[in-house]
């Protein structure tokens, strides 16, 4: 017997999809036959071409004026049925409101094709006064309704709602509709992006478009997107990072200028990366990377208080301070101190046992700076919970950032959670050492290195013209919303994050 219900057990899920599958499909043709219906009668729904909102559920239930005579329109969430009455819940854009509509107001014609023909996930817009019942919820009292546009698959079930992530990414127009908090998540993106632009716009920065489009994949390093310009006959990239076109602005002479947009990497996905994802940099001419320093502390924090947050927030139950300054640590320094070991003592045959004898593997011979930066990824980047400003990177790794006085570079990444937030350089404006970098990149590429920079001769170019001292910044956008909103994932704060398709 036990034996025979751990067999049926195995098979229940895929029974359960193929049961909601046949319900899904009965209750479509139940919708499409009152649909029919309405359409025989001349009222159908579809030939509704607009509708007249006055207000929104949420500027009625917070401040509401009985008597006043409003017009809503939405999705109808609830219905209970209460002979010549009825309850229900309507969804809006801001929220939800309760509607009430009686027989003898609406008419009975009227009335009844609510009761019989409208169903959950209807869009509806009603005319009617503010009320607010015995039970002290604030509700319309309908005189007016108009169904304009028929649902003809039901929403998922209300107690149970959308639970299945893969689901919910897939059709995020249900994860919207269903579920508040997802709403929400996206509102609050919204004003966090509203408030970067705001700061910069508000300090003298131009906001400018630059080509998604490049024949050259330059200013990160990163495995491109290729496709095909067929007019052309040319292969094109899909940009990596917007910087070598924005720093061309500053040999321009904008000075100060700023890009929001997408940027696309061929590499791998988790619940930090997506292909696909959204990049904010900015340049300030006659300005370092300590500038950038206070311009990203500015920034965290004007995002935060845009949606309502002070300076300590919480993500995934542990409490992050962005109240400033925030800390400044050379990566020799740090390492140091995580690891104990101070690489650029070592001699580069030294640094590189140092590596392997700590079980770390890497490719081809690395100097002893090489070696230090291999050592911060694998084993101090993930302990920066606190928000942290690492500097004094290898040249090796940044070839668009200016040498310093130990032979590193004026650049530093900030560390938020264990993770990498974003990008800074003092910029590089010697074209001859800019040359020179590219070239080594170009010797990188033909040893294998899949993500070395590509060089871009048109930008040495532009650069012997004479570009002034330059500060330059990234920030990821998703990864600051999803420690804003405290979101787990990166795919919980992309409207439409990469999936493969399901099979049918």
């Amino acid at each position: 017997m036990s034996e025979q219900k751990n067999m049926n057990n195995n098979v229940a899920p895929e029974t359960d999809a193929l049961d909601e599958q046949e319900n899904t499909d009965a209750l479509r043709a139940v919708r499409l036959a009152k649909l029919d219906e309405l359409c025989k009668a001349g009222n159908d729904p579809f030939t509704e071409t607009s509708f007249e909102v006055t207000a929104h559920a949420q500027e009625i239930t917070s401040a509401p004026e009985e008597g006043k005579t409003v017009a809503l329109a939405g999705r109808l969430m609830s219905k209970r049925i209460m002979g010549k009455a009825s309850f229900g819940h309507m969804l809006d854009r801001s929220g939800k409101i309760q509607i009430y509509v009686k027989s003898d107001t609406l008419g009975l014609e009227k009335y009844d094709g609510f009761k019989k023909q409208i169903d959950i996930g209807d869009i509806i817009g009603v005319v009617g006064e503010v009320f607010i019942t015995h039970r002290g919820e604030v509700s319309v009292a309908v005189r007016e309704l108009t169904l304009l546009s028929k649902s003809l698959l039901p929403l998922p079930e209300k107690w149970h709602g959308l639970k299945d992530n893969d689901l919910r990414y897939r059709k995020r127009y249900l994860d919207l509709i269903v579920n508040d908090e997802v709403k929400d998540t996206f509102i609050k993106r919204s004003k966090i992006i509203s408030a970067v632009r705001s700061y910069l716009d508000a300090d003298g920065f131009l906001e400018v478009e630059t080509p998604i489009l490049n024949t050259v994949a330059g200013g990160a390093a990163a495995r491109p997107f290729i496709t095909h310009h067929n007019t052309l006959d040319l292969d094109m990239f899909m940009r990596i990072a917007p910087e070598l076109y924005l720093k061309r602005l500053m040999v321009g002479g904008l000075e100060r200028v700023y890009e929001i947009g997408r940027c696309f990497r061929n590499e791998g996905m988790d619940i930090k990366h997506n292909p696909e994802f959204t990049m904010m940099e900015l340049y300030q001419a006659y300005g370092d990377y300590t500038d950038m320093m206070k311009r990203t502390e500015d920034i965290y924090r004007s995002a935060a208080h845009a949606i309502g947050l002070g300076d300590k927030i919480t993500y995934q139950g542990k409490e992050i301070d962005i109240s400033t300054p925030w800390r400044r640590v050379t990566m020799r320094d740090i390492v140091k101190e995580t690891v104990g070991v101070d690489f650029m003592e070592l001699s580069d045959d030294a640094a590189m046992r140092e590596l392997t004898s700590r079980g770390i593997e890497f490719e081809g011979k690395k100097n002893a700076a090489e070696c230090m930066y291999i050592a911060f990824d694998k084993l101090v980047e993930a302990t920066l919970i606190q928000p942290t400003f690492v500097t004094g990177y290898p040249i090796e790794v940044s070839p668009l950032a200016k040498r310093n006085a130990d032979g590193l570079t004026y650049r530093f990444e900030f560390f938020i959670n264990g993770w990498e937030g974003g990008n800074a350089y003092s910029e590089l404006n010697d074209p001859l050492d800019q040359a020179k970098r590219f070239e080594a990149q170009r010797a990188m590429m033909r040893q294998g290195n899949e993500e070395a920079q590509q060089s871009d001769d048109d930008f040495v170019e532009a650069l012997e013209y004479g570009m002034p001292p330059t500060g330059g910044l990234g920030i990821g956008i998703d990864r600051m919303v999803m420690l804003l909103t405290d979101s787990a994932s990166i795919r919980d704060v992309i409207l439409f994050p990469t999936m493969k398709p399901r099979k049918k």
